[in-house]
């Protein structure tokens, strides 16, 4: 037992005690651990770890040759012609058998290879090209080099895609040309005038230069938070106002609501 809570000089350590013993608790064992090792036996083959139970030794004829194991060709056997059937020469003829005589061809094909020959026209050079220093040749059709694209049928004509896409903004704009013609009818929009248009334009700018004469103003160093949220502020509508004034920059007419 431990002495931690006396002095290491004291009466009470004379004292003798009782030893007390830490039982330790028995080992878990499965119920089912016979079962399990019996299951084993049965399922373990005879020849997992030591071989086979018997094996059949060779016999002391049958040794292992030199160059056995190599591919061997298949023997070589003669040729006959008299054998195959399809290598057998024609017989002879006899003396009795004559030749076909007085057969003629109108054709005189000395003549007219000669004339062919003559009348054909010469063949044409391929165009080649030269690309390395050393005389590598390739053919110039194939280098992209010649404009093949001008002998296209289509050659010079708006391909069908743009046509496509030109009809559809055309159909797009009529549509929106009706729309505010007819919201113009009805009266629920007006069109903005060329003067109107200037006046609002100028007086954006002029509200855009008072906020850059105060953003001019303002401290170069911004170490507190009125000073961090009054510039933040003159750069949002600062922003804001250059993009009112490069809308109405943008489009001459312009339409609003009557509300």
């Amino acid at each position: 037992m431990s002495t931690t809570m006396y002095p290491t000089e004291s009466i009470y350590n004379l004292i003798p005690r009782e030893e007390v013993k830490i039982e330790k608790p028995p080992r878990y064992m499965s119920k089912f651990r016979a079962q399990v090792k019996h299951e084993k036996m049965l399922n373990k083959p005879t020849n997992k770890t030591m071989g086979p139970v018997k094996v059949d030794l060779p016999s002391p004829e049958k040794y292992l040759l030199k160059h056995s194991k190599e591919p061997k060709l298949p023997e070589k056997q003669p040729f006959s012609y008299l054998e195959d059937e399809t290598f057998k020469k024609p017989q002879i003829p006899s003396k009795a058998d004559n030749p076909l005589m007085g057969i003629h061809t109108k054709k005189d094909f000395v003549k007219t290879n000669a004339f062919e020959n003559i009348m054909a026209v010469p063949k044409k050079p391929q165009p080649i090209y030269a690309d390395t220093k050393t005389g590598d040749k390739q053919l110039l059709e194939n280098s992209g080099l010649l404009p093949k694209y001008i002998k296209k049928k289509d050659f010079g004509k708006t391909p069908e895609y743009l046509q496509h896409r030109t009809e559809e903004v055309r159909r797009a704009q009529d549509e929106y040309d009706s729309f505010v013609k007819e919201h113009m009818r009805q009266g629920t929009m007006k069109q903005l005038s060329e003067d109107e248009r200037n006046n609002i334009l100028q007086g954006l700018k002029i509200n855009w230069g008072e906020l850059h004469h105060q953003y001019q103003g303002l401290s170069v160093v911004t170490d507190t938070t009125p000073k961090k949220y009054r510039k933040e502020r003159l750069e949002l509508e600062m922003k804001q106002l250059e993009r009112d004034i490069d809308l109405i920059e943008r489009y001459k007419t312009i339409f609003i609501a009557n509300n």
